[in-house]
């Protein structure tokens, strides 16, 4: 089944995860190589592609786990999470409808 993993930074966040970036992407590509991902991507402080020192506010990412519990044991070994990056993440299951 699909979760999504919503997460939310702390303030001025994006020294903390700057620090683990490389860790965090790598566990993401092990997801799309087992083709379990279907997208992940940080939320943006400002209205802006790439926003420079505003930094980000969260993460959503939307993949395929055996169950709720797995998914959430993956969101809580998330490097943002050791870090001190995310202060909080919510993982639920999730209904791809479209496209």
């Amino acid at each position: 089944m699909l979760y999504a993993v919503i997460s939310q930074d702390v303030e001025n966040s994006l020294e903390k995860r700057m620090s683990v970036r490389p860790a965090h992407v790598e566990r993401l590509k092990l997801l799309q190589s087992e083709g379990r991902l279907i997208l992940a991507g940080p939320h943006p402080a400002i209205d802006n592609n790439e926003p420079g020192e505003a930094g980000f506010t969260g993460s959503l990412v939307v993949a395929e786990f055996e169950c709720l519990a797995d998914a959430q044991a993956w969101a809580d070994a998330d490097p943002y999470m050791s870090s001190g990056a995310y202060a909080s993440v919510i993982v639920k299951p999730f209904k791809k409808v479209l496209p």
